[in-house]
């Protein structure tokens, strides 16, 4: 994706999550989520760390040429290892104990996600970051990640507090382009399967019928290791 259509995908569905946030009682961040062993408050502070950490990639060096894409960053490997995937739960616990508040959290999240769009907005075009896992990326894929991570979350954070999920138009294109190819659009939608839908149910959100797996299996979905 362009880099000002990721952004705008990044910054509406940052802004929807936020609002969200926003509107939270105390006791609705105590609330559980599918997440185990995340309540909702450490589920908003992944996606706190998942944002932020932005920032001190575009301080970093901007390599020559990127080597990894936003489908190739969610590969199978150490990055979702079981220590991986402990020390990214404890890391959001640790980041929402901090915070003397979800009132505190949901600030620092707005916050957050607003000086990440600032910064991303002053870069050029084709610029180059290294993540936290030496992947050389273009800014673009990698926000397309971030992008990935509320959207996600997003459909977490819906269910744990027992509503209707949401999703952003800009961010539903967004991901869907990331998991589908434009001619295979269709297909997911004569499954009776609209775009929120389809992407609960690629990223596990909602469970897939034996028919619907035998489906997708033609489908060439670009399926998402996610932790």
């Amino acid at each position: 994706m362009e880099n000002g259509d990721v952004l705008t995908a990044f910054q509406a569905e940052s802004e929807r999550f936020s609002q969200v946030l926003e509107e939270l009682t105390e006791q609705d961040w105590q609330r559980p989520t599918a997440c185990t062993p995340w309540l909702v408050r450490d589920l908003a502070g992944h996606v706190l760390l998942a944002v932020g950490r932005t920032a001190a990639m575009l301080e970093g060096p901007s390599p020559e040429r990127a080597e990894v894409s936003a489908v190739e960053y969610y590969r199978p490997d150490e990055r979702f290892s079981p220590q991986e995937n402990a020390s990214r739960v404890a890391q959001a616990q640790e980041e929402a104990a901090e915070h003397k508040s979800g009132a505190a959290l949901a600030e620092e999240f707005a916050r957050t996600w607003r000086e990440i769009h600032r910064l991303c907005l002053a870069e050029p075009a084709g610029r180059v970051v290294v993540t936290r896992h030496g992947d050389a990326m273009l800014l673009s894929e990698f926000l397309l990640t971030r992008v990935v991570e509320v959207a996600v979350h997003g459909f977490d954070l819906a269910a744990a507090l027992e509503r209707e999920p949401w999703l952003t138009p800009e961010a539903g294109q967004a991901l869907e382009t990331l998991m589908l190819d434009p001619q295979e659009v269709p297909r997911v939608r004569r499954l009776g399967w609209d775009q929120t839908t389809f992407l609960r149910k690629a990223t596990g959100r909602l469970p897939l019928t034996q028919p619907e797996q035998d489906t997708v299996r033609e489908l060439g979905i670009r399926w998402l290791t996610l932790g």
